[in-house]
């Protein structure tokens, strides 16, 4: 593989660079939340109840599929032109959703097909815009420098996830649920321009072809886990000949995959990183964290809204500790990263924190107050900010330049797929423990609205809402109690990581990597300051 370098990026560049990929990176994460408090809008304009849950699940499931195929085309032909691809595909894809149901495009009794339809190709570009950004921040900046501008990214990800159902709720109430797509364009434009005239980044050829098996095998066996544990314990029994089907899919496929990889000579996920300590503990690690932290998250607003009473607007408001506490620290640890060079202590910290966050969220209950709830939140914004940037920085560090694609994908990856089967376990663990309550009870009483309506649950009687109050808390702890140990898992493993020296410009490269694409990495480095 050889690389022509273009024009580096010049100093006073750097800030215009990093907007266009802030932005590029707040689109993707805002539209995985935004579209939340868009979906009662959207079922009562198309109907299609049966399936309005595809709305999500198609771009989680694009956006999980595309990661590490975009990574490695990024380290084959330049991450450039990939990047700038995926952002036309993502904005492609907001304009169809938007579009979607109009007459041109078939009609109404059409439009929940073609939003799921649509959603999936805006799913494709946003797993390129992910890894891309991660990525190119890894091609501009040396591992020294680069924990605080991948603070920034985690700061954009906090925000996100806060400004994403706020955002949705309002453009829904005062505009139109297509406009949560339709304001994808114009800011992606900004972006778009941006990047195509102010980033200069090495281009990349390859003799290789492009490892189109292993691609396809890989994408096989992303949808059958995906699936699995979104259709498993709901649309499915757990036991049923559907998620058996494919979970042996998933172990078939995988399996040949692992055969594929070991005989392509550029492989899709290359396996010898695997052999990396580093990388390999960190992998785990970013599964383990997505396991805990976005499956047990996801209950908070649950807990806000029906037990606390809050609004779904307000819901996302009283998220604000969690997130105050994770940008915070995000911020503050890149910072430290860049300044010392040391990185190990950090999970180790984020872990044990994280954790104590976990354990303090079981004692949620009718009797908690929302500045408890906000303090134990604070707690545990605190330890992922600690761990979120960090693990991508370690897998980055622990790999050749020629890699860091993959490594981004491959990284970003395992933290989507902990995060898929976490929000699937802990589903089941919070159904499992109403279901066996008392409150459980009354609700399959009083209608299966009212075990999700907030509303309803104020109209039952008093002594019953107590009753299902205390049960709905009473489950939402359980699913903490789960989340311990794999939090806890996260401070054990994190002990495992070996302090690699992280290289400033001008330091020696990584074993493995060439003159050449350490000459471009220097060019590509803004000044240290």
């Amino acid at each position: 593989m050889t690389a022509a370098a273009e024009t580096p990026v010049r100093p006073n560049n750097i800030r215009l660079v990093l907007g266009g990929l802030m932005i590029a990176m707040m689109l993707a994460m805002l539209d995985n939340m935004i579209i939340s408090t868009a979906l009662p809008r959207i079922v009562g304009e198309f109907g299609g109840l049966d399936h309005f849950t595809w709305v999500v699940t198609a771009y989680v499931l694009g956006s999980t599929v595309s990661t590490p195929i975009w990574g490695k085309l990024g380290d084959l032909y330049g991450r450039k032109t990939v990047f700038l691809s995926s952002i036309v595909l993502f904005l492609v894809g907001s304009a169809l959703c938007g579009m979607a149901g109009v007459t041109i495009l078939g009609g109404p009794k059409d439009g929940m097909i073609e939003l799921i339809a649509f959603r999936a190709v805006q799913g494709l570009g946003a797993g390129g815009l992910m890894v891309g950004v991660m990525a190119i921040v890894g091609d501009l900046v040396p591992p020294r420098e680069r924990g605080r501008y991948q603070g920034m990214i985690a700061g954009i990800m906090a925000i996100a996830m806060v400004a994403g159902p706020l955002a949705g709720g309002f453009i829904t109430d005062h505009l139109s649920w297509r406009w949560a797509f339709y304001v994808n364009v114009p800011l992606g434009g900004v972006a778009l321009l941006l990047l195509a005239t102010r980033m200069h980044l090495p281009k990349y050829r390859t003799e290789h072809r492009i490892d189109w098996l292993g691609a396809a095998l890989l994408s096989v066996g992303i949808t059958a886990i995906v699936l699995v544990t979104t259709w498993g314990g709901n649309e499915y029994d757990w036991l049923s000949a559907q998620i058996i089907g494919l979970a042996a899919l998933a172990v078939v496929t995988l399996g040949v995959f692992v055969l594929v990889e070991r005989r392509m000579p550029e492989p899709i996920l290359p396996l010898r990183l695997f052999a990396n300590r580093n990388f390999a503990v960190i992998s785990v690690i970013g599964f383990l964290l997505g396991f805990a932290m976005f499956g047990s998250v996801n209950f908070l607003p649950l807990f806000q809204q029906t037990v606390q009473g809050a609004s779904a607007t307000n819901s996302g408001l009283l998220l604000l500790p969690l997130m105050f506490g994770m940008l915070v620290v995000s911020i503050v640890v890149g910072r430290t990263i860049t300044r010392t060079g040391r990185y190990r202590v950090f999970p180790i910290i984020g872990g044990t924190v994280m954790t104590a966050g976990m354990a303090l969220l079981t004692l949620l209950d009718v009797d908690t107050s929302k500045l408890e709830s906000a303090l134990y939140m604070i707690v545990l914004g605190v330890g992922m900010g600690f761990l979120m940037q960090t693990s991508m920085l370690i897998a980055q560090n622990s790999v050749e330049q020629r890699d860091l694609g993959a490594a981004s994908g491959a990284a970003t990856f395992f933290r989507s797929i902990g995060g898929s089967f976490g929000i699937s376990l802990f589903g089941a663990v919070f159904a499992n423990r109403l279901a066996d309550s008392p409150a459980g009870v009354l609700l399959a009483g009083a209608g299966e609205g009212a075990g999700v309506d907030p509303a309803a649950l104020r109209q039952l009687p008093a002594g019953q809402q107590h009753q299902v109050l205390t049960g709905l808390a009473d489950a939402i702890g359980t699913v903490f109690w789960w989340a311990v140990p794999f939090a806890l898992a996260v401070a054990v493993l994190a002990w495992f990581v070996k302090e690699v020296p992280l290289r400033g410009q001008g330091d020696a490269p990584a074993p493995g990597t060439t003159p050449e694409e350490s000459a471009e990495t220097a060019l590509a480095s803004p000044p240290a300051h």
